[in-house]
C-alpha cells in the first residue's frame, strides 16, 4: 500500500513544475520620460536646487582654507 502511494506523490510532484517562461519581443517604452517632454521637472529642480547651493558654499569653504593656509605658509607657521 506504501509504494503505489509513494509513486503516486512523485508523479504529484513531477506535475507541479514551473511552466517555461514566455519570450517577450520588446519591453515596453517608458512613458513618463515621454510625457516629460525631456525638459527639467519641478521636483527634479526642487532635489537640485539645494545640492547646488552646497556644493557652492563647500567651493568657497575650500577656497577659503586654501587662502588661509596659504597665508600661513607665507607667514612662517
Amino acid at each position: 500500500m506504501r509504494i503505489p502511494m509513494l509513486a503516486l506523490a512523485c508523479l504529484a510532484l513531477a506535475a507541479c513544475s514551473n511552466p517555461p517562461p514566455v519570450p517577450e519581443a520588446d519591453p515596453p517604452e517608458p512613458q513618463a520620460a515621454a510625457a516629460s517632454g525631456g525638459g527639467d521637472t519641478a521636483l527634479r529642480q526642487a532635489i537640485e536646487e539645494p545640492l547646488d547651493k552646497a556644493r557652492a558654499v563647500e567651493d568657497a569653504q575650500t577656497e577659503r582654507d586654501a587662502t588661509r593656509e596659504q597665508a600661513l605658509e607665507d607667514a612662517g607657521g
